[in-house]
């Protein structure tokens, strides 16, 4: 009876000890060695191309409007500053994403980054939550077109019946006819190919461009006639103090997200290692130059406190005398939003052609046009959802739910770096099909081992002490030498492993200083003294954490890991770790309303996950080896194969 409940208790424990791996399963980075079974997609694009794509999806219609309620409530004409910061604080994710997106430039993006650096269960939260941001985020921005696009024409009484929206009487329902058919059409012009549709998307983000250029040039020659006067209040440039700068920074900080957009087409980038480092660098840097140059002339031509909240800018150019002017921002608002749907919907079907080949999701999803070369069920799948949320809803509401996917997607870009720079994964998955040549490989370079250890310990039998001494007693008197190598010998296979182990410990624990600091300083309903002893406790563990990140030596397999010859991201630890620390503050700063709908979204995803994903992943039979035996086992394999 005893023994029959030890068997049960050890088999309880082997099948969660099996629950747990598979929890944390890593997949090997796509190389010379992986050949994907199917078709390809194109690989057409350039860096130009690219920065279309980034600078599209970026630059949204808000910043239209948020220069002026920015300005008004938050920074008065210190609003360039607080795009200045936001700017840099966007440039250590992006940063991040340079160094992953040349080290693993497949489809999938953030979801595919966790998946190598942290594991399965990590990918599939990403991922899942990257599902949810794209969605509602495509359908937000299509349900902002028709407004504006009836603006451009002079009211909704000039739009043609069948675009105009109206409400259901039955279900109360305000449906918008205009909005579910520009997101058929975007979903078309991806189906065409990714060339044609870049090509869309650029002449989109140029139209986009030249208008807020117009704005800015109109706008600096109104300025120099006026004399700035925006700018001329007593030296007041901070009325809302340092604290009302930052406040706005986190705001504008929003109006930086997209330019991830441009690592969900790796697979169809020419030379991916040097575009798309390049294409995310030149997305912020344009992105970053033409918001600063759109505040500085907005603020300076009127008083920030003069600033109309919901037209900012159409108001300024009427109020000096300009009111055709309207016409070409409302131009701009609209390809604005044109490009930015465009982007949105992009990367959506990647990532879920990604997730189909991992087995997280039915293949149906994986499969890609023979003709076009794009994943044109995922296309169609994710525009008539889209669609139909566009048409149906008002999602406005749920639109904060869109920054909860891109900053956990920002926050574990980061950690991946840390982690791969520190502790890279030490074995890869292959299929079982090769466990013949795995076995054969193991064998024979475990022979190499012990006769190499066998060699090594006949030469240190040379060394002759009496029983009395010590093992490194007249040994290390009379060969030194011998001694001194024996002992570096033991030290070198020792060493790394232990600076693996504190690695990984510093990092887990950096991420937990991370999240009670930044939980105790937004939880603004707690008492000061428990806010701040919590504060303190997470800054302290922070710290200490930080410091010994900083004090190890970076894994020497970093510089194999991967593609390699690509961008590298530069001050390691301090960036990822900054880059960590803003990105969860802003988590945190979220409403209750937006965290509880997106437990909901992710609760929905863990038991697609169970009930599917976790059964039919392609690693549930995958054999792990250490990284030094795979270019052994593929030799053997293809030499098998010839």
């Amino acid at each position: 009876m005893i023994v029959s409940m030890q068997d049960k208790g050890e088999a309880l424990l082997s099948k969660c000890s099996k629950g747990f791996k598979s929890l944390v399963r890593r997949k090997q980075v796509d190389s010379v060695h992986v050949r994907r079974e199917g078709h390809q997609l194109a690989r057409k694009l350039t860096a130009l191309d690219l920065t279309a794509i980034g600078v599209g999806t970026t630059i949204g219609a808000g910043v239209y409007v948020l220069v002026g309620t920015v300005a008004r409530e938050h920074t008065g004409p210190a609003l360039t500053v607080s795009f200045l910061i936001a700017g840099l604080a966007a440039a250590l994710s992006a940063f991040c994403y340079a160094e992953l997106a040349s080290r693993c430039p497949s489809a999938g993006s953030a979801y595919h980054y966790a998946y190598i650096c942290i594991g399965e269960s990590v990918a599939w939260l990403i991922g899942w939550s990257l599902i949810l941001e794209y969605t509602i985020g495509g359908a937000a921005i299509a349900r902002g077109i028709s407004p504006n696009i009836a603006l451009f024409l002079g009211g909704e009484g000039n739009l043609p019946a069948f675009l105009v929206r109206h409400t259901i009487p039955q279900l109360g329902v305000v449906v918008d006819p205009c909005a579910a058919i520009l997101v058929l059409i975007v979903t078309f012009l991806l189906c065409a190919g990714i060339k044609e549709s870049s090509l869309v998307q650029t002449i989109v983000t140029t139209v986009n461009v030249c208008a807020m250029l117009f704005i800015i040039v109109a706008g600096g020659y109104l300025a120099c006639k006026t004399g700035w006067v925006g700018y001329e209040l007593h030296g007041r440039f901070f009325p809302f103090g340092l604290n009302g700068m930052l406040a706005g920074s986190a705001i504008v900080f929003f109006s930086y997200i997209g330019f991830d957009a441009v690592t969900g087409a790796a697979e169809e980038t020419k030379r991916p290692l040097r575009d798309l480092p390049l294409g995310i660098g030149m997305t912020l840097t344009l992105c970053c130059i033409l918001y600063m140059l759109v505040s500085v002339v907005i603020v300076g031509l009127v008083p920030y406190y003069a600033l109309n909240p919901d037209t900012p800018i159409s108001s300024t150019f009427s109020a000096n005398g300009m009111q055709w002017a309207a016409y070409i921002v409302t131009a701009g608002a609209v390809t604005a939003l044109c490009a930015s749907l465009m982007g949105s919907l992009l990367p959506q079907p990647r990532l879920l052609m990604a997730m189909a080949r991992d087995g997280l999701l039915p293949a149906f999803f994986s499969d890609i046009s023979t003709r076009t070369q794009v994943p044109v069920k995922s296309t169609v799948t994710t525009g008539m959802l889209a669609a139909v949320l566009a048409f149906f809803m008002d999602v406005s509401e749920l639109s904060g739910m869109v920054s909860v996917g891109t900053l956990l997607a920002f926050t574990v870009v980061a950690i991946s770096i840390l982690i791969l720079r520190y502790a890279p994964p030490e074995e890869v998955p292959l299929p079982s099909s090769l466990q013949q040549f795995i076995d054969s490989v193991r064998k024979q370079l475990d022979d190499d081992s012990q006769s190499m250890e066998r060699k090594e310990f006949n030469d240190a039998d040379i060394v002759e002490q009496s029983p009395s001494q010590s093992v490194y007693g007249e040994a290390s008197i009379q060969y030194p030498l011998i001694e001194k190598q024996f002992c570096e010998g033991n030290q070198d296979k020792q060493n790394p492993r232990r600076r693996r182990n504190i690695a990984i410990w510093n990092i887990a624990l950096f991420c937990i200083g991370v999240l009670v600091l930044t939980s105790a300083a937004s939880a603004e309903y707690l008492p000061s003294l428990v806010r701040f002893s919590s504060g303190a406790v997470g800054a302290a563990i922070l710290l200490c954490s930080l410091v010994v990140l900083a004090c190890l030596n970076q894994d020497e397999a970093r510089h194999s890991f991967g593609h390699t010859g690509g961008f590298l991201c530069p001050f390691v630890p301090f960036l990822p770790a900054a880059c960590i620390l803003i990105n969860s503050y802003l988590l945190m700063s979220l409403g209750v309303g937006t965290w509880i709908r997106v437990s909901i979204w992710l609760i929905m995803g863990a038991l697609v996950y169970i009930s599917y994903g976790w059964r039919h992943s392609s690693l549930t039979n995958a054999v792990y080896v250490p990284m030094a035996y795979l270019d052994h086992i593929y030799r053997a394999s293809s030499s098998h194969q010839v």
